[in-house]
């Protein structure tokens, strides 16, 4: 029986390459038990036949929480297999310990229970999150309260009851950057999550810079292929022996199966965000020359994410691609265009999905591993499809007044659409970059 469960997660010292710790942390005992590939346990329960030390183990883990000795006594307390991603994880995330979860909504779910149980239900937040992030704080469905506020306003909005602060960074879906040191620094002695699930450990690790608690939708990046769902928070040692017993206690456990998908989605998660980060930091740079596209928002940290806003109507273009795939999530190895407003933040208030930047024309797209000239055209000809006339186009109102998008080349290309003459390419006639819109 594989005995990994037992090992100690890594402590915030890391003395390999982040892509050496990728390939091999949970795995550094696989040589010695003569094996190459780690092993799935999919037990549920494990023989004993020390009733009394089984007890002891039992009301050790209850009083602590502490990851048990040996084998687990049943599935929901541990499980070898999901231990095995937990030390890789934090690991890359540079902390004591992780948890995983059934997914990342019920990791932030247990977050919160800590918290709470803690009499800490006031929340921090800063938009925006994730829809279904922001639905949890802002619905009181565990009893929890919310102060939405920007970054400025954080270390005013805390409270003697504040149990958390949280950012996501890039943001979801607008791509928003926050500084997180500063954060950190408004938090006091509050500690701050950051969802770095856009991120991921390769472009940055949160608690190098202040975060205590660092969340992930496994299901994204670090499983990197669309197949398998999971959640984890990265953090020290002592909270997740609390993270531990609400599982326990919610069942909200990662099943062994997911949790083998996600250690060996970790092996090559470097060369995916770096590979798929190449491709979306030159689709940004075209699309912002476009003059089909409004705004294009493409982080200052890079990444494999592009959000863009489009004078048309964004549902013709997710109707016309072909290549790109029209889903919601993101982080898997092919391309995925999503509209915000309609599925991942629809559960948010219209009004406050406005206000953080989440407008009706956005679009974001999770680039993945294909070849960039084979997206372009994908994506020139669903922009096509808009089928935008003049007086369409006359018709709206500039998103951002104060940056004016290409006016004269938009006037032209829309001239030579109506006389029938091919319209000149807008990489001929504009920049190719400018700073990412913020």
């Amino acid at each position: 029986m594989d005995t990994e469960s037992s090992m100690a997660p890594s402590t915030t010292t890391r003395s390999r390459a982040l892509a050496t710790e990728a390939v091999h942390a949970g795995r550094d005992d696989l040589a010695a038990l003569g094996l190459h590939a780690p092993p799935i346990d999919l037990s549920t329960t494990y023989p004993s036949y020390d009733s009394r030390g089984e007890a002891e183990r039992i009301d050790t883990f209850a009083a602590t929480g502490a990851k048990l000795e040996g084998p687990p006594v049943y599935a929901r307390l541990d499980n070898p297999t999901t231990a095995r991603f937990e030390t890789a994880l934090a690991r890359l995330e540079g902390t004591e310990s992780a948890v995983s979860f059934a997914s990342g909504m019920a990791a932030l779910t247990a977050v919160l229970l800590v918290r709470a149980s803690m009499g800490l239900r006031h929340v921090v937040a800063v938009r925006p999150l994730y829809g279904c992030s922001d639905h949890l704080l802002g619905a009181g469905l565990l009893g929890t309260e919310v102060t939405w506020t920007d970054p400025a306003g954080i270390a005013e909005a805390i409270r003697p009851d504040t149990g958390l602060v949280m950012v996501e960074t890039p943001a979801n879906p607008t791509l928003a950057e926050v500084d997180i040191r500063a954060i950190a620094h408004s938090c006091g002695s509050v500690p701050l999550l950051v969802d770095n699930t856009f991120a991921t450990p390769v472009l940055q690790r949160p608690v190098e810079h202040g975060a205590r608690f660092v969340l992930h939708s496994a299901t994204k990046y670090l499983g990197g292929h669309g197949d398998v769902m999971g959640g984890v928070v990265a953090c020290d040692e002592e909270f997740a022996a609390r993270l531990r017993q609400v599982r326990f206690a919610t069942g909200g456990v990662l099943h062994p199966m997911a949790g083998y998908l996600l250690l060996r989605g970790l092996a090559t998660l470097p060369v995916r965000v770096r590979a798929a980060s190449a491709s979306a930091a030159e689709l940004s740079r075209r699309l912002t020359a476009d003059p089909r596209i409004a705004r294009v928002h493409y982080p200052k940290l890079g990444g494999a994410m592009v959000s863009f806003e489009v004078y048309g109507d964004p549902h013709r273009v997710i109707s016309a691609v072909r290549l790109i795939t029209p889903a919601v999530s993101l982080g898997s190895v092919d391309t995925l265009i999503q509209h915000p407003a309609s599925i991942s933040h629809r559960i948010v208030d219209e009004g406050d999905r406005q206000a953080s930047g989440v407008g009706d024309r956005l679009l974001r797209m999770s680039v993945g591993l294909e070849d960039v000239e084979d997206l372009w055209a994908d994506l020139c000809q669903a922009l096509s499809s808009q089928e935008v006339g003049r007086q369409e186009v006359l018709r709206h109102e500039p998103l951002r007044p104060e940056v004016p998008r290409h006016e004269a080349l938009r006037q032209e290309v829309l001239r030579q659409e109506v006389s029938g003459r091919p319209a000149r390419t807008a990489a001929a006639n504009e920049p190719e970059s400018r700073p990412a819109a913020r």
